[in-house]
């Protein structure tokens, strides 16, 4: 028969997609599989309203077959075929639907057509110098075969076809410098691809396998067997009733998808229904991966449409304080765009989203109100991901994950919810204290720790270097604000001390100028306290930026460094008050000595580093040898 052309936008379209839509040239086989498994559901549910038409449903399959020698690769199926005018339609047209037309016929629950004719078919020409589809409908004695080689056009002739269904028949293109296309008439790649796309297509998908074994009685001479193999599992683990799967099934379906030698600590299998209908597995990690919070790390579920893979990683599934969390998403409603290649960001994508988002959260409080150590091994893993998504999202899902933030308490020993901690306030109490450190044993020790745990206020200890830029996000929880027990502005003392202190301060304000002179911009204010117990001196911090906050932020790699508005707070209780204010009066220039000192000593204590440590050693020396 005479070459026919495509159209010009269809060959425009063709040209297009094959250079530059489609990058995984992987993809081809599950189109023409899912295509196969389309015919098959048509001719099924024709057999269901068609009593002329009598056909086994069980014996419903599709069969791949590869030539080495011809450089083919055959996909065939037994379902319902095209007519002539089917194949040209279907076929000569890019884009046609023939699946969305018959679904659009029949409206019915028992039918789910997951592939379509046009453009998921045409992807086959990137891996193909020639296709062949030959087809043969169950309604017509004869049969056609649809003849290409791509762009140049097509040709539709009549075929030698005796049974129904349609036999597509790819002649794989020769290798180049820049591709191995011979790779697809490899049975280890063909069974690969059928694993990681089709591998639920509820047909069975047959192959003729090639099995090596040793001969009898020898040590290295082999010999060979065929065997017709089923290369896909067909029903997924996640469309199997739940009595019918046991924990094990789960955990063996996890270390083997997601290559992880632990078992999941958590199983999470929803099904919503509604507007978007889905279905989900989940599972979160008992171990961060190594690269979690690396710029490598990709985030994502596996997305499917009926079984059959779409995207192995869609990162709008998650948000990205639950990147951590591993498995997939199957749903028949989600619209999609060039044959399952590109996904629409429709509402439907978020409407799934949103739903595995809150199923996650409402699992993990679940987690946290139930069983407690395995929560606790869950945040220690993945803790920091829940506090770095309340700070980049500045507090907007503060609400969703402030309950499930867990911090270590200087009264109960261990870590504690910011619930737990509001249930103990003492009366009038307005603040929630805490107090940042590398570790909790260097914040025991802190100056301003001890006299607020004197005071019998509970502290939260906040040892992540994320920690203090989160609870100033959050600023408050129940209306009780989160104040740094570092904070100049911590006022826990009564009346009469407040005035004592206020009194000493004025009476020595020419001395107290003095220090800070000696100490320049170093600090912001000098004065004396009782809010220190034993200590001689601390630094304490006036405005929104810690000392604590001055480390992390300066750690960071560029050229702004950041200062704290440092108070150098000086024990009036302490002999060391009494000394500079005794050595003020009779020799004012050895308070530059001691006020270097003093710093020195305050800075060590909130574990800053000293500027100058040979200075400083030698005036300590200077002193001592005094």
């Amino acid at each position: 028969m005479k070459k026919k052309q495509f159209k010009a936008e269809s060959k425009k379209l063709l040209n297009l997609m094959i250079n530059s839509i489609y990058t995984n040239k992987d993809i081809f086989l599950r189109e023409l599989i899912s295509n196969a498994s389309d015919a098959l559901d048509k001719i099924s549910f024709k057999s269901l309203t068609d009593k002329n038409l009598k056909i086994n449903r069980k014996a419903l399959e599709i069969n791949l077959g590869i030539d080495k020698e011809k450089r083919t690769l055959t996909i065939s199926d037994n379902g319902c075929g095209m007519t002539k005018e089917e194949l040209e339609h279907n076929l000569g047209t890019i884009a046609e639907s023939g699946s969305n037309i018959f679904k659009t016929e029949n409206q019915s629950k028992d039918i789910s057509i997951i592939g379509q004719f046009g453009v998921g078919f045409y992807s086959v020409f990137m891996v193909a110098d020639k296709v062949e589809v030959h087809s043969k409908p169950y309604e017509s004695e004869k049969s056609y075969v649809w003849s290409s080689s791509g762009e140049d056009g097509y040709t539709i002739d009549e075929s030698t076809k005796k049974t129904n269904g349609t036999d597509i028949i790819i002649t794989i293109k020769q290798d180049s410098d820049e591709y191995n296309y011979s790779q697809y008439l490899e049975q280890n790649k063909i069974e690969e691809l059928i694993k990681k796309y089709s591998n639920y297509i509820h047909y069975p998908i047959k192959m003729e396998v090639t099995h090596k074994h040793l001969k009898e009685g020898s040590k290295d001479e082999y010999e060979e067997h065929n065997e017709i193999e089923t290369l896909n599992n067909m029903t997924p683990i996640w469309k199997k009733e739940k009595k019918n799967v046991k924990e094990e099934d789960y955990n063996n379906f996890y270390t083997s998808t997601y290559y992880d030698y632990e078992k999941p600590l958590n199983i999470i299998r929803y099904k919503a229904e509604g507007t978007c209908s889905f279905t989900s597995l989940l599972f979160i990690p008992s171990h961060a991966p190594y690269d979690l919070y690396s710029k490598e790390y990709k985030k994502g579920l596996q997305l499917y449409s009926n079984g059959v893979l779409i995207m192995d990683k869609c990162e709008d599934l998650l948000p990205d304080y639950y990147s951590f969390v591993k498995g997939l998403v199957d749903s028949e409603d989600l619209s999609l765009n060039i044959s399952r290649e590109i996904l629409q960001q429709d509402r439907q994508l978020k409407t799934i989203a949103k739903n595995i988002e809150n199923k996650i959260n409402k699992e993990l409080k679940k987690m946290l109100e139930e069983d407690r150590e395995k929560y606790e091994t869950f945040f220690k893993e993945f803790g920091m991901q829940l506090k770095i998504g309340i700070y980049n999202t500045f507090g907007m899902v503060k609400n969703e994950l402030q309950d499930l933030l867990l911090f270590y308490s200087s009264t109960e020993k261990k870590m504690v919810t910011l619930k737990e901690y509001i249930s103990r306030l003492k009366d009038k109490q307005e603040n929630i204290y805490y107090a940042v450190g590398e570790s909790i044993d260097k914040i025991d020790l802190m100056p301003q720790v001890e006299e607020v745990k004197e005071k019998g206020y509970e502290i939260l200890y906040l040892t992540d270097y994320a920690d203090e830029f989160v609870v100033q996000v959050l600023q408050s929880y129940e209306s009780k604000a989160f104040m740094n027990v570092s904070n100049a502005d911590l006022n826990l003392e009564d009346e009469k001390e407040k005035e004592k202190i206020e009194k000493l301060n004025e009476d020595n304000k020419s001395l107290l100028d003095e220090i800070k002179n000696v100490l320049g911009d170093k600090v912001s204010k000098v004065k004396f306290t009782n809010a220190l117990k034993n200590h001689p001196v601390c630094l304490t911090t006036e405005g929104a930026i810690s000392t604590g906050m001055e480390k992390v932020l300066n750690a960071m790699p560029n050229e702004q460094k950041i200062k704290a508005s440092a108070v150098l707070s000086i024990n009036a209780k302490h002999p060391i008050a009494e000394k500079i204010q005794k050595l003020y009066k009779e020799n004012s220039k050895e308070v530059e000595k001691y006020a270097k000192i003093l710093y020195a000593q305050a800075r060590l204590i909130e574990g800053l580093t000293i500027e100058n440590p040979n200075e400083i050693s030698d005036l300590v020396c200077e002193i001592l040898s005094k």
